[in-house]
């Protein structure tokens, strides 16, 4: 069995071509949410994939870190990012030397993990995302079994993320074929 928790099982996906994850741009929902004044933010890109969304943030002046353990990602991301690249880093999330940002971008990421590393995801979060920091982006909330895409329950997501307290909610603007209907844009607050 393919284990998604592997680089090599995302390497073969960008080799092949195989992305229905990647957007090819940026979602207008992120688009919205960095429209709001919040002054430079240093911002952390899990699973960063082609990395459209890391270049647009580092357009807009934040401190990017956007992180991929897939060498075949990375080769896609560098040629996105073109004058950015020195954001771009090989590194497991799971692995990364302890930082804390002012946000972390979540798309498709999540969802990608096989379910028995979501509580190590929940607790990562909790200690790379500062006090009164944000986890934002979008959630696959579903009931299937087989993945990835995994989908999550809400209730579940509410007790991953404990630290946190969810301020925004609503369905994504503009969802990819492979999670229409299913994905929703959130934005949780770190607690103090």
């Amino acid at each position: 069995m393919k284990d998604s928790a592997r680089p090599e099982f995302w390497d073969e996906r960008f080799a092949a071509g195989i992305t229905p994850w990647d957007f090819g741009g940026v979602p207008p929902d992120l688009q919205a949410w960095l429209g709001v004044p919040r002054g430079r933010m240093r911002i952390l890109v899990p699973g960063c994939g082609s990395a459209y969304e890391a270049r647009y943030m580092a357009e807009l002046g934040h401190d990017v870190t956007a992180i991929d353990f897939s060498d075949a990602a990375l080769a896609a991301a560098l040629k996105v990012m073109g004058p950015f690249a020195d954001s771009l880093v090989k590194a497991d999330f799971f692995a990364i030397q302890p930082a804390v940002f002012d946000a972390v971008y979540e798309r498709a990421f999540l969802c990608a993990l096989p379910r028995s590393r979501w509580r190590d995801w929940g607790r990562r979060m909790a200690a790379l995302v500062r006090s009164g920091g944000a986890l934002a982006g979008f959630f696959y909330f579903d009931d299937n079994r087989r993945g990835p895409p995994f989908g999550i329950a809400p209730g579940l997501l509410a007790e991953l993320l404990e630290r946190f307290e969810r301020v925004e909610d609503r369905p994504a603007a503009q969802s990819l074929t492979v999670f229409q209907g299913k994905e929703r844009w959130q934005v949780w607050k770190r607690r103090l």
